[in-house]
């Protein structure tokens, strides 16, 4: 998987409640939680952001409570991928499980701006700045992951291994 946009760098601690604030925890549809992406910490990140456009972070991205809403917002906000130095654990994971395609290295944190056009080759962990043209390389999923951010996220992945029974 191949994504490119523009990047969007925030700092370190960037904590669920600012990803999405408790005060939308009161729905689970995806494209309301997408409307107020960061807003507390960016109250113009959703009017910034344009489909494919890249997150880029410093260390402990997502650290906080372990809601998932954090990841579906930022996905569907139009974020296509984080780049960051560290992300939170349990971040991590839901991110995974719902498909946002995340990535450590922070090298290419350091050798990012906002503003940069960025391409990032999920399968090889590849990053390009396309405005420095820096290359840089994170740790690539394993396969297995691979095949889980492709489908959209674990529940996709899962529908696809299950083979419905006609009785």
């Amino acid at each position: 998987m191949k994504f490119q946009g523009k990047a969007h760098k925030y700092g370190r601690d960037v904590d669920t409640d600012v990803i999405i604030p408790a005060r939308y925890l009161n729905t689970s549809d995806p494209k309301e939680l997408g409307k107020h992406a960061l807003e507390d910490l960016d109250a113009e990140f959703v009017n910034k952001v344009s489909p494919g456009d890249i997150l880029v972070a410093e260390e402990n991205f997502g650290c906080g409570s372990s809601r998932e809403h954090a990841p579906i917002a930022i996905k569907v906000a139009g974020i296509s991928c984080v780049i960051a130095k560290s992300f939170a654990r349990i971040f991590y994971r839901n991110s995974i499980n719902m498909g946002l395609p995340i990535l450590e290295c922070p090298e290419a944190v350091d050798g990012i701006n906002a503003g940069d056009e960025i391409k990032v080759n999920i399968n090889s962990g590849e990053i390009t700045n396309l405005s420095t043209g820096k290359v840089f390389k994170a740790m690539p999923f394993p396969d297995f992951i691979q095949a889980i951010i492709e489908k959209g996220g674990l529940i996709n992945y899962l529908k696809s291994k299950v083979k419905t029974r006609v009785c």
